[in-house]
C-alpha cells in the first residue's frame, strides 16, 4: 500500500516538474503574455485539464518559478557567509545574484514590471503576487539599519522599493550596457546614498 502511495507521489511530482520545465521553455521562447496554458501543457505532453491539478493560473506558475529562483539567490548569499559581510556588501551581493538570475531567466521580468502586464485582467491578480525579492532586500536593509551601517531616517520598505524599481527601469533600458552592469551601477549609487560612513 505504501509503495502505491509513494509511486503516486512520485508521479505527481514528475508531472508538476514537467509543467514547470515546459512553462520555463515557453516563457523563454514566447514571453509570458504570449504563452498559453494549452501551449505549456502541449510542451509538457500532458492534458490541459491536468494543469489545474497543480496550478490555478499561469501567473501562479510564473510565481512558483520565481520563488524557486529566489531560493537559488538565498543559497548563493548564504554560501558567501553573510555574518562576515557588511550589510552593504551583502545587499550588493544579493542584488548582483538577483540580476544574474533574472538575466538568465528573462521570463521573470513581468514580476519586476507592472502587475497589469501579468494578465488581461489585472484586477484579478492578488496583491500578494510577488516572488519575495523585495522582502529579501528589506531584511538586509533592516539588518544594516539595526547595525548602524545604513541611515535609518528613510524606512527600510521605501529603500527596498527603490531597489526593486531598479530592476523595472533596467528591463526597459536602451543604454549600451549589459543588464547586470546596469543594475550594479544603479545599486552602487543607491548604496552610496544610504551607507553611514564610519
Amino acid at each position: 500500500m505504501s509503495e502505491t502511495i509513494s509511486l503516486r507521489k512520485q508521479k505527481k511530482f514528475r508531472a508538476r516538474q514537467q509543467i514547470l520545465s515546459a512553462a520555463t521553455r515557453q516563457f523563454e521562447v514566447h514571453g509570458f503574455a504570449n504563452t498559453s496554458i494549452a501551449g505549456i501543457m502541449q510542451a509538457a505532453q500532458l492534458g490541459v485539464g491536468t494543469f489545474y491539478n497543480y496550478f490555478a493560473s499561469k501567473e501562479e506558475v510564473l510565481l512558483t518559478l520565481a520563488k524557486n529562483l529566489r531560493e537559488e539567490v538565498e543559497k548563493n548569499i548564504s554560501a558567501a557567509g553573510e555574518e562576515n559581510q557588511s550589510s552593504a556588501e551583502l545587499l550588493e551581493r544579493c542584488c548582483a545574484c538577483t540580476a544574474k538570475v533574472i538575466d538568465e531567466n528573462r521570463f521573470m521580468l513581468p514580476l519586476f514590471t507592472s502587475a497589469g502586464e501579468l494578465s488581461d485582467k489585472p484586477e484579478q491578480i492578488p496583491q500578494s503576487l510577488s516572488p519575495g525579492f523585495g522582502e529579501m532586500f528589506e531584511e538586509i536593509i533592516l539588518r544594516g539599519q539595526q547595525r548602524g551601517e545604513f541611515r535609518s531616517d528613510v524606512p527600510s520598505n521605501i529603500i527596498a522599493e527603490m531597489i526593486h524599481s531598479i530592476y523595472q527601469t533596467t528591463a526597459f533600458s536602451k543604454l549600451e550596457i549589459s543588464f547586470r552592469e546596469n543594475i550594479r551601477l544603479k545599486v552602487k549609487i543607491l548604496l552610496d546614498g544610504i551607507k553611514i560612513n564610519a
